[in-house]
């Protein structure tokens, strides 16, 4: 099933891999879905804010994994985003 974020969503990861979780952030500040939850968790992580950050990841039903590079937390969920858009 295809999330109806998944453009922002993608959007927002490709933001962060272009150091500007700014923008990231904005997009997906007013989404609820669980993918949008982890991925606003990560943008506070890469922020430095930790306790907004483990708010987000606790919403989105996923533990921060600190020790985990933020590298291959976006690639995991790009690879998750492009696989929902399968048919």
């Amino acid at each position: 099933m295809t999330s109806p974020h998944a453009t922002p969503l993608a959007e927002a990861l490709e933001r962060l891999l272009a150091n500007d979780w700014r923008a990231a952030h904005a997009l997906v500040q007013d989404l609820d879905d669980p993918i949008a939850c982890r991925i606003h968790g990560l943008v506070h992580r890469i922020e430095g804010d930790l306790a907004n950050s483990r708010y987000w990841y606790d919403k989105a039903g996923v533990k921060l994994d600190e020790k985990r590079s933020v590298e291959d937390e976006i690639n995991e969920l790009r690879d998750y985003i492009k696989a929902a858009r399968q048919p």
